[in-house]
């Protein structure tokens, strides 16, 4: 129905954000703030306000981005950055101690692999010896060089390592303060972006929840966790719908998803891979995570979400995809080899011979023109600007 439609919805945030503004700017009018306040606009008056807004606008993190994240946590729900697994020395004074900060980062569960690499790296310029920034610099280049290399297929753990770099040591004020200032600038920069990226899924959970209506019914392929935050939001919130879970072979993604949801007293149907097609009448929204948003607009993800993304088309129904902004990677495939090989074991269950050839590859990669909308915490994005959200993120 139109009133559901992605472009309805939409134009109606527009237009509330819209009237807010116009708010804001009548009360400005007349209660225009003292000259103190004015003047105290400026956080650093030794800088001038070209040099801050250059720094500002090359940043990972807009000033919008920083406001709708503060926005979402300060209402709160509470919820702290996790603590690290005790055990594990918080010093890195080596290159491969790196690896060894980010393993320990990693054992939280509900930890993304791209926010602990950030906080590993953060870990590296706490501990630093360095005495110039072209050393600290040198530094924490090696140390994200051994992260990339700890698993090359990961895009999302190369994506934010490269952000990470971007955000953290690419700052025109950096240039006009002594060592031991800039030092502790980069680490309050790096301290913000990780616990920023951290809630980013909290973010995308709000944002998302005026496309979730009454009665929908939501096919969901895999275990994404920024896709069970979206949904799990929606039941808290005391929404009705369901959801279709494919079953996700071989790791059976979709039976632990399905597993989750009915936690929470969601009607949960479970599909096998191949009847997707055969239930896509029934399905009013697909939602799907991304292991990369690449600069097409298209994503890779788990196997088997190009085939959904054809089947929902085919039949007009909406795909959206919830990603956080550090999975936005520098890459552009033009098929579906046309990328690093990620491959994992096929247990079929029965003896395959040795000369039947078995397909690995554990994701695949769907064009823009098969996706509705992104969800991220930089906002609702149409896959045509995702292009232009990478070129603020990394020039």
């Amino acid at each position: 129905m139109w009133w559901r439609s992605a472009s309805f919805i939409l134009d109606n945030q527009e237009q509330e954000k819209f009237l807010r503004q116009q708010q804001l700017q009548n009360d400005d009018v007349l209660n225009p703030p003292p000259m103190s306040e004015i003047s105290a606009q400026n956080p650093n008056p030794n800088i001038s306000a070209y040099y801050q807004a250059r720094a500002a606008h090359h940043a990972v993190v807009t000033s919008d981005w920083l406001a709708q994240a503060q926005a979402a946590v300060s209402g709160g729900d509470g919820s702290e950055f996790p603590a690290k697994e005790e055990g594990v020395s918080g010093v890195v004074d080596k290159r491969e101690s790196v690896i060894e900060e980010f393993n320990s980062w990693r054992k939280h569960p509900d930890l993304a692999e791209a926010v602990a690499a950030i906080r590993a790296l953060a870990s590296v310029i706490r501990s630093s010896n360095a005495t110039t920034m072209m050393e600290l610099e040198i530094e924490l280049k090696k140390a994200s060089d051994s992260l990339k290399s700890w698993d090359a297929t990961s895009i999302s753990l190369t994506a934010a390592c490269d952000l990470f770099m971007r955000y953290v040591t690419r700052t025109s004020a950096l240039e006009y303060e002594d060592f031991n200032s800039a030092r502790s600038r980069l680490i309050e920069r790096a301290e913000k972006f990780g616990e920023i990226s951290y809630k980013a899924r909290k973010i995308i959970s709000m944002i998302s929840q005026d496309f979730i209506f009454d009665g929908c019914t939501i096919l969901v392929h895999g275990f994404s966790r920024v896709v069970f935050e979206v949904l799990k939001t929606a039941a808290q919130n005391k929404k009705s719908f369901r959801v279709f879970c494919t079953e996700g072979r071989p790791d059976r993604t979709g039976l632990r998803f399905s597993n989750e949801m009915a936690k929470f007293d969601v009607p949960v149907k479970l599909l096998i891979d191949s009847a997707v097609a055969y239930s896509m009448d029934e399905v009013d929204m697909v939602f799907v995570g991304a292991d990369g948003v690449v600069e097409s607009g298209g994503i890779i993800n788990m196997m088997g979400t190009y085939q959904i993304a054809l089947v929902a088309h085919s039949l007009n129904k909406p795909v959206y995809v919830a990603a956080e902004s550090y999975k936005f990677a520098r890459l552009y495939p033009l098929d579906q080899k046309d990328m690093a090989p990620a491959l994992r074991p096929i247990d079929f269950g029965v003896p395959v011979p040795s000369k039947v050839e078995i397909e690995k590859s554990a994701r695949d990669y769907t064009p823009p023109q098969y996706l509705t909308l992104l969800f991220t915490d930089l906002g609702v994005l149409t896959p045509s600007v995702v292009s232009d959200e990478l070129i603020q993120l990394y020039l």
